[in-house]
């Protein structure tokens, strides 16, 4: 795959201005390049532009096409208050001061191209070009792509393309799977856009917990300092396996002591403190009458209840328990320590589309339908130690005042004062809008992140892409932050062995 489609792989880098629209006042020159044997041409589809309008500044060297079928796509999506609408808004802007930068003079020879970090270099040289459809191509469809359809002109276009310059390899980037297969029966090199990829493979992202060896003690003990402060116990430790931990992540042991803690700090000397963590598996601690049944859901209530982590995110399949103990330990937080004033809970409407407008009343009500698992899970919270009808109304009641429903399209320009928020499905959400999320925290909010990323409804997003992983993986080193990743369901044996079976 093409460096191209990887380097400069973080939105941040491009500055305000530039997601404004304005790609910069900067006098850009574009340098001289010698002809190559094998020049690449990036023809790109209209699902990489709606996914992510800089992709125009993330090919580095590399020339880019942008057939004229495209342009008619964009602007047909323009028009609405969708995130898809806005991206292809945004790109029609890009393009637009691309084109008045240019003067109109280049737009046949190529558009010089900057790259996503001229936003913020003072190498305001740029190599790559952006080519539009100038002239008529040959629109004659091979004899094995029949049809008009718009996928099959931006392949007739590629393939005219390949034709016409056979000393260049022409590659078509798109999201859409069955175009790729259609590039590749023509025998047009086809790929995936990754540059919002975080991972390479989902199988590297942090699980947040790290089982130690048994003679971890005989090999780090030498320097071993341990200490309390009330009922806290912590160890100072040093040795080679200091250097692969991050702040809050889990440290265990299988074997007989039970060891189970927390790094609560990391120095670039190699040493590390840890604290032992607190088991939220006995009754006397219980978490609004809940108990953590294994391991990791210990762990998760450990970063759930820790008023100096402001960023959760638990990943587990159904049933691992990821809404009841982040709605447990909101509860807590809110109505018994009183750190937050409420409950703030969110989640993409993926099934009935983006707009929740066709259900009839308040935001909290057209977002009801859409919040199953939280109304069964207060329900279980609010009836534990209430067995009669009227205590669990009346509870049930007081516990629907603290937790409110938001829709994730009402959130631009809001900001969270001293609230517990929960975004739940996270998975569904791109990493541009995990960025406009978590940013609404103002002082004094906690973020919880909740989703399973072998549950992705969005089109386009896979595991490695889904903005969930991205932050599992940006936020991993930040002290202020922890991940939990539940791996046994605690739901029903019907559910444990449907998940597995099924």
């Amino acid at each position: 795959m093409s460096e191209g489609l990887r380097e400069g792989s973080t939105l941040s880098k491009i500055d305000s201005s530039r997601q404004n629209g304005e790609i910069g006042r900067k006098i850009i020159t574009l340098i001289p390049r010698a002809d190559k044997e094998n020049e690449v041409l990036f023809v790109l589809d209209t699902n990489v532009l709606m996914h992510d309008p800089s992709a125009l500044f993330r090919f580095q060297e590399h020339d880019i096409f942008i057939p004229m079928t495209v342009l008619e796509e964009l602007d047909r999506a323009k028009k609405g208050p969708s995130e898809v609408a806005r991206n292809a808004r945004q790109a029609s802007r890009f393009l637009d001061e691309l084109i008045v930068k240019g003067n109109g003079s280049t737009v046949h020879a190529g558009i010089p191209l900057p790259s996503v970090e001229w936003a913020t270099s003072i190498d305001n040289r740029c190599v790559g070009r952006l080519f539009f459809e100038t002239q008529p191509l040959s629109k004659k469809l091979p004899k094995n792509l029949p049809g008009n359809a718009k996928d099959n002109l931006i392949l007739a276009t590629a393939f005219a393309l390949s034709k016409s310059r056979p000393k260049t390899r022409v590659i078509v980037v798109s999201k859409d799977t069955n175009l790729r297969i259609k590039a590749a029966v023509l025998g047009l090199h086809a790929e995936d856009y990754h540059n919002d990829q975080a991972l390479d493979d989902v199988d590297l992202l942090y699980t947040g917990t790290e089982e130690l060896s048994e003679d971890f003690w005989d090999i780090n003990g030498n320097k071993l300092e341990s200490w309390k402060e009330g009922a806290r116990t912590f160890y100072k430790v040093s040795g080679p396996a200091v250097k692969g931990w991050y702040p809050n992540q889990f440290l265990y042991m299988s074997d007989d002591s039970g060891f189970e803690g927390i790094v609560r700090k990391k120095d670039d000397d190699g040493t590390a403190v840890i604290e032992l963590v607190r088991d939220y598996r006995s009754p006397q601690h219980a978490v609004w009458g809940i108990q953590a049944r294994n391991r990791e859901q210990n762990f998760a209530f450990n970063a759930l209840l820790d008023p100096d982590i402001d960023f959760v995110s638990l990943l587990g399949s159904p049933g691992t328990g990821k809404t009841l103990q982040t709605l447990a330990a909101g509860l807590t937080m809110v109505l018994d320590k009183k750190l937050y004033k409420e409950i703030i809970m969110t989640r993409e409407t993926i099934p009935l589309g983006e707009d929740i407008g066709y259900l009839p009343g308040t935001e909290e009500e057209k977002m009801t339908p859409w919040m199953g698992a939280l109304l069964d899970n207060l329900e279980l919270l609010g009836t534990h130690d209430h067995p009669g009808e009227w205590e669990r109304g009346a509870t049930s009641q007081l516990l629907m005042n603290r937790v409110k429903v938001r829709s994730l399209s009402l959130m631009r320009g809001r900001t969270f004062l001293n609230r517990y928020v929960i975004l739940d499905e996270a998975q569904n959400l791109t990493s541009k809008q995990m960025k406009a999320l978590i940013t609404r925290a103002g002082p004094g909010t906690k973020i919880i992140c909740l989703g399973n990323i072998g549950q992705i409804d969005t089109p386009y997003l896979t595991a490695t892409t889904s903005g969930l992983t991205c932050v599992v993986d940006r936020f991993k080193q930040w002290p202020h932050s922890a991940h939990v990743t539940l791996q046994r369901g605690e739901r029903s044996r019907l559910s444990d062995y449907a998940t597995e079976a099924l």
